[in-house]
């Protein structure tokens, strides 16, 4: 759990805990001296705890510290990601409902820039959790674990590819010296022109550390704010945040001995964009909980005045969604609440090979292994918009197709609505989108400002299609749930020769125009490593829907 004690600016991290007996001493050390330390209990009621950070300070220019680190990373390492506990889902009975077995017409949209960007001998690690974000003026590309920006208008690379920690230069502790930086974010925080950037830090998945950086101005190569909060002896996995008014929210999925829970947690946004300390709060982890996402605000109408950050999950049953509402009060911590479930119904679907062993079954064209699809966890980001009288979040997720596929993977995609706002979100919309041979999954959706949804996935089959890069989408006179046909953006040339891919990617709308999708995701091209290798490729599109200006 987040926590620490401080000492001349940096942590002394708690011993490994991954003996149980160790464990155990440290518990009772815990319970006994009351120390500020978080508690191991997984079992604790739901309340707020303040985090210190471990240290923070103001960063020189960044395209001045990249440029002395542009050599590549070391040799590719493998991070897979952790399951869900066994038990944790629940099939609800019947088949799925809301199956899209015919396209609508094609997606009218019109594309400006698709180009490759980072590949694996650069980013060193599989998978790339590739991801991105887009500002006023430029486009920003993480990956474990580097790192680069683009000239929006043109797509010209401005700086890169770098080693996520040059970031950290001179910072010290995990964040800079820790091993490979892992599950990167970065987000435009719109209300304010800045970037937001985050990584893992940590030594052998014992001592870890969220790494925050918030740039000082617009410019992605420039100055940032720097923060390190530890984790001490446990290890924060897959952690995902969101730029909201009064605070930038994450969540993780907490491991020590055995799984802790999902820890949901609010950082000092005015704080950070200030430069100065900041604390974070967050919420004593429930094993009950698992890959929260919280809510990522698009567009140009804010929340209502003062309203929680939404948190959502897959609910045990798989017909259903749990809906949390973080309110958070820095200036009063304890006030902080984090109140839920809000039990959302949603048409039953059939999960996909989530555990253990079996979680890699995605095929591809032989020699290519099995792909994990990361089912059982929603995929990032949920974006967040206010129309003004209403609220609507986009989610999808990995599932089993209906009867009428033969493919493995498909889709499953829920638009949820609060109407009016500032009242409980229930769900206006939800399909499952498939193909009759093809495999469809890691998705990433987002909405533009006239209602066009769009989204990108992953797509193969076992032997004719290497893995490639998709978008769909649908505008508001369309059929609710129902989604246009396909387009291609890039088709693969290789297969991969390791079971995991992605672990996310990324749909992100232009702030200047409200209208101009970027998606970044990975595929294989034989141009880099030949027809089966480990060198995967990322890929940026930009595209717009036809009326949207």
């Amino acid at each position: 759990m987040l926590g620490g004690v401080e000492r001349g600016g940096y942590s002394v991290d708690r011993p490994s805990i991954w003996g149980k007996a160790v464990r155990m001493r440290v518990l009772c050390c815990l319970l006994f001296a009351g120390s500020q330390l978080w508690t191991l209990s997984a079992l604790a009621a739901s309340r707020p705890r303040v985090v210190d950070e471990i240290k923070h300070d103001v960063s020189p220019p960044l395209r001045e510290m990249g440029f002395a680190l542009l050599a590549v990373q070391g040799p590719q390492f493998e991070k897979p990601e952790r399951r869900a506990p066994k038990g944790f889902f629940h099939q609800a009975p019947g088949a799925d409902p809301v199956v899209q077995d015919e396209y609508l017409p094609p997606v009218s949209i019109t594309s400006l820039l698709s180009f490759d960007a980072i590949t694996g001998t650069e980013g060193g690690a599989i998978p790339p959790d590739t991801n991105g974000s887009v500002g006023d003026t430029q486009f920003v590309e993480i990956t474990n674990a580097v790192y680069e920006v683009f000239d929006k208008p043109t797509g010209r690379l401005l700086l890169g590819p770098v080693p996520i920690n040059a970031i950290w230069k001179g910072f010290g502790g995990l964040c800079e010296q820790g091993g490979h930086p892992v599950d990167p974010v970065v987000l435009w925080d719109k209300l304010a022109q800045r970037w937001f950037v985050s990584q893992l830090g940590y030594t052998n998945f014992t001592h870890a550390a969220l790494c925050i950086a918030v740039s000082t101005s617009d410019d992605a190569t420039g100055r940032y704010n720097r923060y390190a909060y530890s984790t001490g002896g446990d290890f924060p996995d897959y952690p995902k945040y969101a730029v909201w008014p009064d605070a930038y929210c994450g969540t993780n999925n907490l491991l020590g001995i055995s799984y802790l829970g999902a820890e949901p947690c609010a950082f000092d946004r005015a704080a950070m964009l200030a430069g100065k300390k900041a604390i974070a709060i967050c919420m004593t982890p429930n094993p009950n909980n698992y890959g929260f996402l919280p809510s990522d605000l698009d567009g140009t109408t804010l929340p209502p005045q003062g309203a929680p950050n939404h948190y959502v999950e897959l609910g045990n049953l798989t017909n259903q969604l749990a809906e949390y509402d973080f309110h958070v009060d820095f200036a009063y911590p304890k006030k902080s609440t984090f109140k839920g479930p809000h039990k959302i119904s949603v048409p039953a679907y059939t999960l996909l090979c989530n555990d253990g062993a079996n979680a890699a079954c995605v095929p591809q064209p032989k020699p290519g292994e099995k792909l994990d699809s990361l089912s059982g966890l929603l995929m990032f980001r949920m974006a967040y918009r206010n129309f003004g009288d209403h609220e609507s979040m986009l989610i999808p997720h990995s599932v089993a197709p209906g009867k009428s596929s033969t493919a493995t993977a498909a889709t499953r995609w829920y638009e949820l609505r609060a109407t009016p706002p500032g009242s409980k979100f229930r769900l206006y919309q939800a399909g499952t989108f498939q193909n009759k041979t093809d495999n469809l999954w890691m998705p990433s959706m987002a909405m533009d400002k006239q209602g066009n949804i769009a989204m990108g996935v992953s797509a193969d089959n076992s032997s004719t299609l290497d893995t490639s890069i998709w978008l769909t989408g649908r505008v508001p006179t369309d059929p609710l749930g129902k989604l246009e046909a396909p387009v291609v953006v890039v088709k693969g040339s290789a297969v991969q020769v390791s079971h995991n891919w992605g672990d996310y990617s990324s749909m992100s709308i232009d702030p200047s125009d409200d209208c101009t999708f970027w998606y970044a995701q990975e595929y294989y091209n034989k141009k880099n490593g030949g027809p089966q290798s480990r060198d995967w490729t990322t890929h940026l599109v930009s595209f717009k829907f036809a009326g949207c200006e």
